[in-house]
């Protein structure tokens, strides 16, 4: 029998509401009723959520360990005694909290001198030492692949006997590479680890970390975004619990980059690129360095990025690191140029000490980022917040695309290779690049437009696409074990290909050992007239219960939280199909706004008394443009300080602010609301934010000018601000909803999602009835069709989609108790009871907290007169 919740934690900051006191003993009773327990706890944002969990979940951390060390088995789950009468009747926390001895004190010990960037070993062919071959120029050594040893024994022994004339080709020439059964399962002869490569450590980096004690068990917290991890570390700061337990948090390489020649490609692809080109180069490289102790250019003659060539400064950062307490990504990244040393790989030592690893969602939910950061969560707990979009974030992680472009870019690099290489290369390469040749010039065959088609776009199973290309019988098992092990991507990079390229390739490979139920493939042809950039082969992830369950499976207890996680039943059906509902816990609260702070508002008309319509049809008319402009005007005058509005997407916000321009309605606002925009470039948010900030910051002071009284944000829902940004107090006195935001039923990914959601069959599958050629293509069904007949879960799945961006949206402006903000939610269809193609009606899928106190503003004069009432109120209280 599980446990009782606990009732008593240690102290928030601040005395805890009831509710919050609630989800912490829910929270601490599904840790304590593991293994595998699962939970889904939601609380609305500005709750205290993250308090809640800190101090539940680590509590029950420090408990387990203590029960545990105290040789209580029966307690190790968590679980607390109950108080007992005379001298115990003190708190059960505070006798924990003062007598618990803290977590042995472990060294932050040092890893191997063999870093990912310090690895080295001895090349052989077929056992013998590759040295025996004479090189008279050894430069281009580092590009030449090891021999394969294919399973008849070719190969292996004919290299050895070659002697070079010219051996400055040597570095670009691929090692022996053995392939020991049929199977699948390979070798790669006398193999040297790559520098940075995708192995989570080197034997020697295992060996050393076995000298340093590794935490058990930990708890693993992940969000989606940085900005709410360092949100996340800002709260644990605020407890007892950030002196008590090490914290790490990690991020990604474009987050954590200090070396100046990193960050000057950009993108996160090119930097991964560039960071790794880095760790292998074993040449004298001038690099800039960012830093204190480190200014100016260094001239380095090592394998390694400099930043990682000080031992002893990574020893220093762990040290420092250790002794701050919780740091997030920005406090990491400035540590690491202040000593001089990579936060990155800093930071990555440090998980195997840590208690708490904080995290984003791709390095957890990922399994190759979790094989590569070389994280174990067996027997841990793992915390996923906003957990609202889970299922749809696990399958986007495993998609994979190969472009027409990047296809022709390995064709001709792999073209070149072979034929530069062709007399020096072992008969195993040989015959795997040339495997490797065909089955790229079989891709762009397939993305070769016909006129006669009469659909560019298809979707078929991975069965399907295979048997029409006449690939069936190519071993992909074996293949990408030979792009894994050989190398060979980065000795093409010697000449001058693109790692994203060979990248790309690699992972569609993989998606095709995938079942074939798993996803779909989607190929768009290049459509005459069009541009070749627009063909594509895409694998689209289905199950994303299956990379799920990788995590369920492992750890002591999965917890979902968010602020809006119905329905639950999808979830369900989409991450835990094999549990019932009873078998999962599930807590809601309501918020802790009194029901005067906040207004929800059905906007059905304008001032004009025209009916709103944003649906995809009649949103971009001038005269609805027009009379949401004039609505708008009347909102500014009366709406202080801050105006958030979301808009549907950047075409359609640009396609607004353009119409306002042009009939001076953006003039008119500007007398009472300095106007600003939301941003494409994530790098501009910030900038957008702080500007809107000070102008109402400024208006509130009285300086500047006294007629306008705030400021108005344009932004867009799925966009940088609709999530994770606090729109907290002035920053959001009022959030406009503009539309239902319901996904294009013409997009096919998310047909054949609503199709796999709602066991959706017809006759065959999209493709798979007729050959992949010709003029047998068959055409997509019309989205609606499909709607239509993917029953309930799929058509629910469909509604929540847009019900979701609604929510997160309009959820932006509440953040504390004493906070108060209304939210329009202008469309006539915010009204309406159902819909006319059977959808429900869309004010049932708002949170509880929300739908409760919903007004249905029947005309703008009914909507004017509810705004001047509520501000008017709550200027007095406030």
């Amino acid at each position: 029998m599980p446990p009782p919740p606990r009732q008593d934690f240690p102290p928030f900051p601040f005395v805890p509401y009831p509710i919050q006191t609630e989800f912490m003993s829910i929270l601490y009773s599904a840790l304590s009723s593991g293994p595998r327990a699962l939970a889904l706890l939601e609380s609305p944002t500005g709750t205290g959520k993250t308090l809640s969990i800190i101090c539940s979940a680590l509590q029950w951390l420090l408990d387990h360990r203590d029960a545990a060390s105290l040789g209580h088995p029966e307690r190790a789950n968590g679980s607390a005694p109950a108080a007992v009468g005379g001298e115990d009747d003190e708190p059960d926390w505070m006798r924990d909290f003062t007598l618990q001895p803290l977590p042995p004190k472990k060294d932050i010990r040092k890893k191997s001198e063999t870093h990912p960037s310090r690895r080295h070993g001895t090349k052989k062919v077929g056992g013998s030492e590759k040295s025996e071959r004479i090189r008279e120029n050894d430069d281009e050594e580092e590009f030449l692949l090891d021999e394969y040893e294919s399973d008849d024994g070719e190969g292996g022994s004919e290299k050895s006997e070659r002697i070079r004339e010219n051996d400055d080709e040597e570095e670009f020439l691929l090692d022996e590479y053995e392939s020991d059964d049929g199977e699948g399962t390979g070798r790669q002869a006398g193999k040297r680890a790559h520098c940075g490569g995708a192995s989570s450590s080197s034997s020697s980096e295992s060996e050393d970390d076995e000298d340093e004690e590794e935490a058990t068990p930990k708890v693993y917290f992940t969000s989606r975004t940085h900005s709410q991890l360092s949100q996340f570390v800002g709260e644990l700061k605020r407890t007892n619990f950030s002196g008590k337990l090490r914290t790490v948090c990690l991020g990604s390489r474009k987050s954590l980059r200090i070396n100046m020649d990193v960050q000057k490609p950009g993108s996160a692809n090119r930097i991964n690129e560039r960071c790794l080109e880095l760790l292998k180069n074993k040449k004298s490289s001038k690099i800039k360095v960012e830093g204190d102790n480190k200014k100016g250019r260094q001239t380095k003659a090592s394998c390694r990025c400099p930043m990682l060539g000080n031992r002893s400064l990574q020893k220093q950062f762990r040290s420092e690191v250790s002794d701050h307490g919780p740091l997030d990504i920005e406090d990491l990244a400035q540590l690491g140029r202040k000593i001089g040393t990579c936060p990155y790989y800093g930071a990555r030592d440090m998980v195997r000490s840590a208690d708490l690893v904080v995290l984003p969602y791709q390095s957890l939910l990922l399994k190759s980022a979790r094989e590569l950061l070389g994280l174990n969560l067996k027997n841990s707990v793992v915390i996923i917040d906003e957990a609202h979009n889970l299922a749809d974030s696990l399958t986007s992680m495993y998609n994979s695309k190969l472009e027409s472009s990047q296809l022709r870019a390995v064709l001709s690099h792999l073209e070149a290779y072979l034929d530069r290489f062709q007399n020096v290369l072992g008969a195993g390469n040989r015959r795997y690049i040339q495997t490797l040749t065909v089955l790229t010039r079989s891709f762009l065959r397939c993305l070769i437009s016909n006129e006669d088609c009469s659909s560019a776009v298809t979707s078929m199973t991975i069965n399907k696409f295979l048997f029409s290309l006449d690939i069936d019988n190519i071993n992909i098992v074996k293949l990408c074990l030979y792009l894994k092990e050989s190398n060979i991507v980065h000795k093409q990079h010697g000449e001058g290909s693109s790692i994203t390229s060979f990248q790309a390739l690699t992972d569609l490979l993989r998606s095709l050992l995938y079942c074939n139920d798993d996803g779909r493939i989607i190929v768009a042809r290049h459509k005459p007239g069009g541009q070749p950039e627009d063909a594509y082969i895409k694998f689209v992830m289905l199950c994303a219960e299956k990379t799920f369950s990788e995590v369920t499976d492992d750890a002591h207890a999965v917890i979902l939280a968010g602020g809006t996680l119905q329905p639950i039943e999808e979830k369900r059906l989409r991450l835990f199909p094999g549990l019932l509902p009873s078998d999962i816990k599930f807590f809601s609260c309501n918020h802790i706004v009194p029901p005067e702070s906040i207004l929800p508002i059905a906007v059905t008309c304008g001032p004009s008394g025209k009916k709103f319509d944003f649906s995809h049809s009649s949103r971009s008319s001038l005269n609805m443009i027009e009379e949401l402009g004039r609505f708008l005007c009347n909102i500014v005058t009366i709406v202080p300080e801050g105006i958030v509005m979301f808009l549907s997407s950047y075409e359609y916000e640009k396609q607004v602010y353009d119409a306002w321009m042009a009939s001076g309605t953006i003039s008119k606002i500007s007398k009472k609301k300095h106007v600003f925009r939301e941003p494409r470039s994530s790098v501009d948010v910030e900038v957008i934010l702080n500007k809107y900030k000070e102008a109402i910051q400024s208006c509130s002071k009285g300086s500047g000018d006294t007629s306008v009284n705030g400021a108005l944000l344009l932004a867009v829902v799925g966009g940088k601000i609709s999530e994770g940004i606090n729109f907290s107090d002035g920053m959001g006195r009022c959030v406009l909803m503009v539309g239902l935001l319901y996904p294009s039923p013409d997009d096919i990914e998310l047909m054949e999602t609503i199709k796999h959601i709602g066991n959706y069959s017809t006759s065959s599958v999209i493709g798979d009835d007729k050959p992949f050629n010709g003029n047998d293509e068959c055409k997509l069904e019309p989205g609606f069709d499909v709607l239509r007949k993917s029953g309930k879960s799929g058509r629910e799945y469909y509604e929540n989609l847009c019900m979701k961006a609604v929510n997160q949206s309009i959820g932006r402006a509440i953040r504390h108790v004493n906070d108060y903000a209304a939210m329009l939610l202008v469309d006539s269809r915010y009204a309406h009871t159902s819909s006319s193609r059977g959808f429900s009606c869309p004010v049932e899928k708002l949170p509880q907290w929300i739908k409760t106190r919903l007004t249905c503003g029947q005309n703008y004069g009914e909507v004017h007169r509810l705004l001047l009432q509520f501000f008017k109120i709550n200027k007095q209280i406030h």
